[in-house]
């Protein structure tokens, strides 16, 4: 018996579920095709993480390895639902796996969210990450920014706008976006959460990089860090509160006035409304909020306004629906018990699996990516009698499908091509590589 497994999604999840099941105790022998509709694997790791996160490069080189093993088929620019569709893969496969995580911005609803210079984070990420179905231009023009959020994307995007952009040329930063990023006027860089600097959702890391910015001042303000009794149970208990309460006891204590930028960190603040002037974002107005004696916060009633020209919500990621599978639309997740897919009955649906973010929503590290594809590929193997029985299970079916419909698909070898590629365009400057932006040229270079 051979398994024939198709998985959707090549970042992270997909990538760690394939080598999970590779090395698992399953006592039969497993053929592998990982289908991503972008050229190049990696998916959040490429285009959802900011360029200067130095962890990000080990990351990289362990899915790297998986890819490089053997033990997997990768198929990129091939997109589920057009390309390659739910029918095809029950005739070619016994079971699918779906790792297509969250791309899109969570919404934010206060009145004014939709004026001009208001962005989603997650937008703005993907042009700053080169992701070659986003523009290649982003309208730099604020002096005075906001960006509403406490947890890590909040901090990359806050980071991103503050940063000098030749502070980030050692990086794999697209060209483009380092000529926009240089073009900036920023002065000033605000960053809201409605709750307290020990409530945040950022880890201590992502805090540290921020006050090692260039040129770049850090502002807190001590009504912020009047603490409750939650809060200093949380410094005394909790070793990463202690180390963020160590980082802002000493940017309190810093003196700050001589840089040209400064960041802004706000808390105790809840979003009440975005105003406009002519139909442009003018500035932020919040409520100001305090600690509720249960973990949260109520408000006051004491609104305050603070003038800006743009505003990023970083307010969480949302999934994407596929086509012909469950969809759950509050949360932006398919609908699973522990990576098995449930239809509207509550009734798991045979052969059809999930991980990674679109089966738990946008939370948790790389860590518990690799925990929760194990969950996934447990039940999986432990299904065989409930998989599909297609009719076509020959590695060779399925490229001879790709190859009739046009698709102009990318493998491993491609990806190879493109690696490269974008290294020997750095080394002349003294970079790692420069990624390749637009879609048809991965596609030129990866399939010369």
């Amino acid at each position: 018996m051979k398994l024939r497994l198709a998985i959707v999604g090549a970042g992270p999840a997909g990538i760690y579920a394939a080598d999970i099941i590779q090395k698992y105790e399953r006592g039969f022998d497993v053929s592998i095709d990982l289908f991503d509709r972008l050229p190049a694997p990696y998916g959040l790791v490429r285009y959802g993480v900011a360029p200067d996160h130095p962890r990000i490069k080990g990351i990289i080189n362990a899915l790297r390895d998986v890819l490089d093993s053997g033990g997997v088929r990768i198929f990129g620019n091939v997109n589920f639902g057009t390309d390659i569709t739910l029918d095809d893969l029950k005739r070619h496969y016994h079971a699918v796996i779906f790792s297509t995580g969250a791309m899109r911005d969570a919404t934010l609803p206060i009145p004014g969210i939709e004026l001009e210079g208001s962005y989603g984070a997650a937008d703005f990420v993907s042009w700053y990450d080169g992701h070659p179905d986003v523009g290649r231009e982003w309208p730099l023009t604020a002096k005075e920014v906001a960006v509403i959020g406490n947890g890590n994307v909040a901090l990359d995007v806050a980071r991103m706008l503050a940063k000098h952009a030749d502070d980030l040329l050692p990086t794999e930063i697209p060209d483009n976006v380092y000529r926009g990023l240089a073009s900036s006027p920023v002065t000033d860089v605000h960053v809201f959460g409605r709750r307290g600097p020990m409530q945040v959702k950022f880890t201590p890391l992502e805090l540290r990089e921020l006050g090692e910015l260039n040129d770049v001042d850090m502002v807190v303000h001590d009504e912020d860090f009047v603490y409750d009794d939650a809060s200093r149970s949380a410094i005394e208990s909790n070793k990463q509160i202690f180390v963020i309460d160590k980082i802002f006891r000493a940017w309190r204590e810093a003196e700050v006035g001589t840089a040209s930028r400064r960041l802004h960190l706000h808390f105790f603040a809840n979003p009440v409304e975005v105003v406009g002037d002519g139909g442009v974002v003018s500035s932020f107005r919040y409520e100001r909020t305090e600690p509720d004696g249960a973990g949260g916060v109520r408000g006051t009633g004491e609104i305050r306004e603070i003038p800006i020209q743009a505003i990023y919500r970083a307010v969480g990621y949302f999934g994407s629906p596929l086509d012909g599978i469950p969809f759950e639309q509050r949360h932006g997740v398919i609908p699973n018990h522990e990576g098995r897919v449930l239809d509207d009955e509550n009734n798991v649906v045979p052969g059809i699996y999930a991980t990674g973010w679109i089966k738990r929503g946008p939370v948790g590290l790389i860590g518990h990516t690799k925990s929760d594809a194990m969950e996934t590929v447990a039940h999986l193997v432990k299904d065989q009698a409930s998989w599909w029985s297609p009719a076509e299970p020959s590695e060779e079916a399925v490229t001879e499908l790709l190859n009739a419909r046009g698709v102009r698909y990318t493998d491993l070898d491609g990806w190879h091509r493109l690696d490269e590629h974008e290294k020997s365009l750095g080394e002349p400057h003294g970079r790692e590589r420069i990624k390749v932006v637009d879609r048809d040229e991965m596609l030129r270079v990866s399939l010369d």
